[in-house]
């Protein structure tokens, strides 16, 4: 079966079908959807099929992530790198934008590639008409930092994350909190955030507290945003006395505004964050600690072994938060 087979029963030209396949960004949904129905009903397959990938490997993989949005997904790679280089096996680097600044968060347009033996999808929920393409034409693929019962994946404990740091600052005596993040686009959006959110509101429910927290968007994602946010706050009559902020370089920007309007820390508002790099320990920051690099080379290692059996069931791995508490506490 060839594109030029698919092209005449759906159709359309020899250069939609490539473009539905390998940029469907750029195909309307509508004709997308018409190529890939009778793409599939025709048996086409873009690149290699499972069994012409087990003969005729690449000895190359594609990751896709958020990488220039987020510092994490890059200390994610170097695991990634350190698993796969040993063997030879070429690593190929997508960058794409994060759910939050898109209205329809879920991944859907991927491109079909027949020149990888694997692909490893951080950061962004894969939609189900991006898992129909995978199972269709994608090879073996892992997800890391989402989760899709249809494929293997990595992923944090985010809501304990959430329930640490928040009976951490139950114990040290605080009652009104609030989430300082990022701004999201989209409000459907099956986030870490949110689940975090589950996560602290659970722990004032344990403590017989009201589950509210303020919720504190902010206008940009870096610490300059977060300063900014600071030099508002503090100007407030009422206000939280902990704040828990996304990441943590939303925290240290918040941390350094609260410091430059002469406000006292923990004694006045506390602050914390998550991840747990460089930057936490070079200023004082609790945090809850992210195993970001260990997630990249437990990701890679899943990915190896579906690539020699690709028929395996789908595997979830859970990773454990561990807290740890700085001065801003």
């Amino acid at each position: 079966m060839t594109i030029y087979q698919v092209a005449k029963a759906a159709g359309v030209s020899i250069s939609t079908v490539s473009l539905a396949l390998n940029h469907p960004d750029r195909v309307s949904p509508k004709t997308r959807d018409r190529i890939i129905e009778v793409a599939g009903e025709l048996g086409y397959r873009a690149g290699a099929t499972v069994s012409e990938r087990a003969r005729r490997r690449s000895g190359r993989i594609a990751v896709l992530a958020p990488f220039s949005s987020y510092e994490t997904y890059r200390t994610r790679l170097v695991g990634i790198l350190e698993t796969f280089g040993p063997h030879g096996v070429e690593v190929v680097v997508h960058d794409t934008p994060p759910a939050t600044e898109s209205p329809s968060p879920f991944l859907e347009t991927l491109p079909v590639r027949g020149d990888v033996d694997g692909l490893l999808i951080m950061g962004v929920p894969l939609g189900q008409e991006g898992a129909d393409r995978l199972h269709r034409w994608g090879p073996p693929t892992v997800l890391v930092d989402s989760a899709n019962p249809e494929f293997t994946s990595v992923t944090f404990d985010d809501e304990q994350a959430g329930h640490l740091v928040a009976t951490h600052l139950l114990g040290r005596g605080h009652r009104r909190l609030a989430y300082l993040h990022e701004p999201y686009r989209s409000q459907g959006l099956p986030s870490a955030g949110l689940q975090r959110l589950e996560g602290i509101a659970r722990a004032l429910r344990e403590a017989g507290e009201p589950p509210g927290i303020e919720d504190i968007a902010l206008t940009g994602n870096d610490a300059r945003a977060a300063r900014a946010q600071a030099a508002d706050f503090v100007r407030r009559a009422e206000r939280p006395t902990a704040v828990i902020a996304h990441h943590d370089v939303l925290a240290a920007g918040f941390l350094a505004g609260l410091r430059a309007a002469g406000t006292r820390v923990p004694d006045e508002v506390a602050v914390a964050g998550f991840d747990d790099g460089t930057l936490a320990d070079t200023v004082g920051l609790t945090t809850v600690r992210q195993p970001f690099a260990e997630s990249g080379r437990r990701a890679a290692e899943l990915l190896r072994s579906l690539i020699e059996k690709p028929r395996q069931s789908p595997v979830r791995t859970l990773l454990v938060p561990q807290l740890i508490t700085r001065e801003s506490t």
